[in-house]
């Protein structure tokens, strides 16, 4: 069996603005002084005329990308999920949200696999943050061929789109041959009858990983990964709901105002179901190794096993 490839999707992220770049001449890169850890200096290097290091001023760099998009640029504003989608949230909302602006901000780092960085950089909001600016599309890619292709869906998109992209090495589990991205809509990974795991960003292999150990336990499994949060597959989540009759949801990101309450409101309104959410419950993170912390607050395929045996029991 070959080896898994593992790759940080915010070098997926830089690799594509690269790649793209010949074709997309409007796209110009932001970033806030952090290229050598967004991965944009990739695309620094190959065209160091169409890249701008706004230093340490996001809001600002928030503030120039709207003017660039104004002016008919595709601006890619790059930084911390922490710094987008926090400290900017205002000029986000405001500047790019408001007035509906082609601009697509590139946030890495995001969640507690950021690890040693700590709660400060621990980004568990930014979902929450970015659904509630109206019109604003969001991606949360699971691997490294998802995130290349999201950054193209994202060149070809009219209107602001906030990316999510992740510090930590995580397992590629699509083909880069045949994997298609579509915009709003989900990609139903595994069949199964008995509950559904719905799951984003990173917590996809976990999901897929816990589906074959729930197998085994004679529990079919279906696994739905939805790599584009708002505007969600609602379709696809409402037919899973009716098919499985229990829902369970997998994000690297609160429990609150994430995939899980945007899966829990689509269920309520279409086929009212159990929905239970595996994520940051309502806490800081803190500083340590990624991996350990991921496992220390059940973003694991283990706990997704165990929180589903347990939710079964809520099956009528």
């Amino acid at each position: 069996m070959a080896d898994v490839i593992k790759k940080a999707t915010r070098e997926s992220y830089g690799e594509a603005l690269r790649d793209l770049a010949d074709e997309y001449k409007d796209l110009v890169v932001l970033d806030a002084d952090l290229a050598a850890a967004t991965k944009t200096g990739i695309f620094k290097k190959a065209c160091p005329a169409r890249f701008f290091d706004c230093g340490i001023a996001e809001a600002n760099m928030m503030g120039v990308a709207a003017g660039l998009a104004a002016c008919g640029k595709i601006p890619f504003a790059s930084t911390f999920a922490m710094f987008a989608a926090g400290r900017a949230y205002e000029i986000v909302r405001n500047s790019i949200g408001y007035p509906h602006l082609n601009v697509k901000i590139g946030a890495t780092h995001a969640g507690i696999s950021v690890g040693e960085d700590g709660a400060t950089h621990q980004c568990n909001e930014d979902i929450a943050l970015m659904r509630t600016i109206p019109g604003m599309t969001i991606i949360n890619p699971c691997d490294d061929v998802e995130a290349k292709a999201a950054v193209k869906a994202a060149l070809d998109f009219n209107g602001p789109v906030y990316m999510r992209f992740g510090r930590l090495a995580v397992s590629v589990i699509n083909d880069s041959e045949t994997y298609k991205f579509e915009l709003g809509k989900g990609v139903v990974l595994r069949e199964g009858t008995d509950v559904t795991i719905v799951a984003t960003g990173l917590m996809v292999n976990e999901a897929v990983e816990a589906a074959k150990t729930l197998e085994a336990d004679g529990i079919s499994a279906q696994v739905v990964n939805i790599h584009t949060i708002k505007p969600l597959d609602k379709e696809l989540i409402a037919q899973c709901a009716e098919k499985t009759g229990l829902i369970v949801t997998a994000e690297e990101h609160s429990v609150i105002g994430g995939l899980g309450s945007a899966v829990a409101e689509t269920v309520t309104e279409m086929c009212p179901v159990p929905v239970v959410k595996i994520g940051v419950n309502d806490e800081f993170g803190h500083s340590g190794p990624a991996v350990d912390l991921l496992k220390e607050f059940g973003l694991s395929a283990e706990n997704i096993v165990a929180t589903v045996k347990e939710a079964m029991k809520l099956k009528k």
